[in-house]
């Protein structure tokens, strides 16, 4: 004997794939676990191909394509805040929220038809008027679902932060407080900071990768050229740039004026706790030293990327690349046939944009998905889910 087992039979329909299933728990041990798998294999079992037992879940009915991508992402979270979005996925989150839609859609579609049938009697069962006013909350709906997932995307990719300033604004220390250790050496001899220092922290639940830079100044000293050289790479590289100003000395407009024209920018005026501090209204005033001001700063780096709203509440946001392109895809075919009606064009003209965006729709849920948009989604999964 080598180990003693766990057997647990799953009667279809209440498993995990809604099928017959054994599992079999044994002890961790590479060589036993390994072992069971030769057991296993020799007795006429086969190794699962990545995502095997979530596809045969969706194929059968058990769960639908969104939950399935909430599966996965669930398996990838590394933080708690993304596995919970994602445990809300999977619980049928993004189903739950397009129902409504694809029903006003397919109400609509319904009374299209009724109008194309009593056509030939001269009845109006579908004025233009009607029309309008029932394909317009579905076509807001539907682009409001699509922009959900720029913090959607946020949650579950994560984003890089590049922290700048100029020497002693505070910088490192700052960069230490989000990160809540001391990682950056932190001293008041200017220009210690002389490459990027690179760590990643949980902000609001999302992964950051921050990145501390040298402080940039006029500088003939070869290596801290260099090292300003990579804080300049390093803003346009990042999704979100921290100008760190000394609130107590005069500010250096230039190097906001080029962080805001490079994209995303947010200005933390340092050293709130000091004698003669002064802050403008698009400066957040923070300390370092005391962690005054860190909690709101952490709150305006999530929402200057993407401002969470009810979005964090209700989890009724996306986090798929596929879904967004769908949603974009039926929204542009919504908004088609809104522009069809506009023109007073046949029934049949605006039936060909409403059906083109009920199939979108009905493909994010997995209704018309081709063997290849399968295959590409559980190839990402790990061996045995």
């Amino acid at each position: 004997m080598v180990d003693e087992v766990v057997v647990s039979y799953f009667a279809k329909p209440r498993s995990y794939t809604a099928e017959d299933v054994i599992e079999i728990a044994c002890h961790g041990a590479p060589v036993i676990l390994r072992h069971c798998l030769d057991r296993a294999v020799s007795a006429g079992a086969r190794l699962a191909e990545p995502g095997e037992f979530t596809l045969r879940a969706v194929v059968n009915g058990r769960i639908d394509l969104p939950q399935a991508e909430g599966v996965r992402d669930l398996i990838a979270a590394t933080t708690l805040y993304q596995a919970r979005i994602a445990a809300r996925q999977t619980q049928g989150a993004v189903s739950k929220r397009l129902a409504p839609v694809k029903a006003q859609l397919i109400e609509l579609i319904a009374l299209m038809e009724a109008g194309i049938d009593f056509a030939e009697d001269d009845i109006s069962v579908a004025p233009a008027t009607e029309l309008l006013r029932r394909v317009n909350p579905v076509i807001e709906q539907t682009v409001a679902l699509a922009r959900s997932f720029i913090y959607g995307n946020l949650v579950r990719e994560g984003f890089s932060l590049a922290i700048v300033g100029v020497p002693n604004a505070g910088k490192s220390s700052l960069f230490n407080a989000l990160l809540e250790q001391d990682r950056a050496i932190v001293t008041e001899i200017a220009g210690t900071t002389r490459d990027l220092v690179s760590e990643t922290a949980e902000i609001c639940g999302i992964p950051v990768r921050l990145v501390d830079t040298a402080g940039i100044r006029e500088s003939e000293e070869r290596v801290e050229k260099l090292g300003i050289e990579k804080s300049y790479e390093a803003m346009a590289d990042a999704d979100l740039t921290l100008v760190v100003i000394d609130g107590t000395a005069p500010r250096d407009g230039d190097l906001i004026g080029k962080a805001r024209s490079q994209g995303h920018c947010l200005v933390a005026a340092n050293k709130c706790d000091l004698p003669g501090f002064i802050t403008a209204e698009d400066e957040l005033a923070v300390s370092a030293v005391t962690g005054q001001g860190i909690a709101e700063l952490r709150e305006a780096i999530v929402d200057t990327l993407a401002p969470r709203g009810e979005l964090e509440l209700s989890g009724g946001f996306i986090t798929s690349l596929r879904q967004q392109q769908l949603l974009r895809e039926a929204s542009e075919l919504l908004s088609d046939a809104r522009e069809a009606i506009h023109h007073g064009l046949p029934h049949e003209v605006i039936m060909i944009h409403l059906d083109g965006a009920l199939q979108s729709l009905g493909a994010i849920a997995g209704a018309t998905s081709a063997d290849d948009i399968l295959n590409r989604i559980f190839s990402t999964f790990c061996i045995g889910k």
